[in-house]
C-alpha cells in the first residue's frame, strides 16, 4: 500500500510539473506604450490566461537596452532626467511595475555591463530587480531552465 501512494504521489509530481509553462522576456523597448502594452498589461493577462487553464506562468524578464528607464528609482536623478513621457508616467508604472514583481512574482533581471553605460548604479535601481553579469548570460541561462524566449522591442 506504501508503494502505491509513494507511486501517486510521484505522478502528481509530474503532472504538477506539466502544468507549469515558463517564459523569458527580452526587454529592450525604451516605448512607454509599448512597455504598457507587452509588459504591464501582457504579462498580467498571460498570467490569468494560465491560471484560468489551471497552468501556472513563470515569468522573467531581462532587461537591457532602452528599458533600464523603466526601473530606476527616481528619473530625476537619472540621465532620464529630461524624458517628458517618462516623468509623466512613472509614478503609475512604478507602481504597476512592483505589482508585477510583488502579487504576480515576476522576476526581474537587469543587465550590469549596460547599467554602467547608462551612468546607472545599484542605488538608482528598484529593489526588486536582480543584477545579473550581461543580458546575453541571463536569457541563456533562463532557456537552459526551459524558459520560453520572447523578445519586446521597439
Amino acid at each position: 500500500m506504501k508503494k502505491f501512494i509513494l507511486l501517486l504521489a510521484f505522478i502528481g509530481l509530474l503532472s504538477a510539473e506539466d502544468s507549469t509553462y515558463k517564459v523569458v522576456i527580452d526587454l529592450t523597448t525604451s516605448s512607454v506604450e509599448n512597455f504598457q502594452k507587452k509588459i504591464l498589461k501582457g504579462i498580467v493577462a498571460h498570467k490569468n490566461y494560465y491560471e484560468g487553464k489551471l497552468k501556472e506562468l513563470e515569468v522573467a524578464v531581462v532587461i537591457h537596452g532602452g528599458a533600464y528607464r523603466f526601473f530606476v528609482k527616481d528619473p530625476k536623478k537619472t540621465i532620464y532626467k529630461d524624458d517628458k513621457e517618462l516623468l509623466k508616467a512613472y509614478a503609475e508604472l512604478k507602481t504597476r511595475i512592483e505589482s508585477l514583481s510583488d502579487t504576480y512574482a515576476v522576476e526581474f533581471l537587469m543587465c550590469e555591463v549596460g547599467m554602467k553605460k547608462n551612468k546607472l548604479k545599484e542605488k538608482n535601481i528598484v529593489s526588486f530587480v536582480e543584477l545579473i553579469p550581461n543580458s546575453t548570460i541571463g536569457l541563456i541561462d533562463k532557456q537552459n531552465e526551459g524558459y520560453a524566449y520572447i523578445p519586446v522591442s521597439d
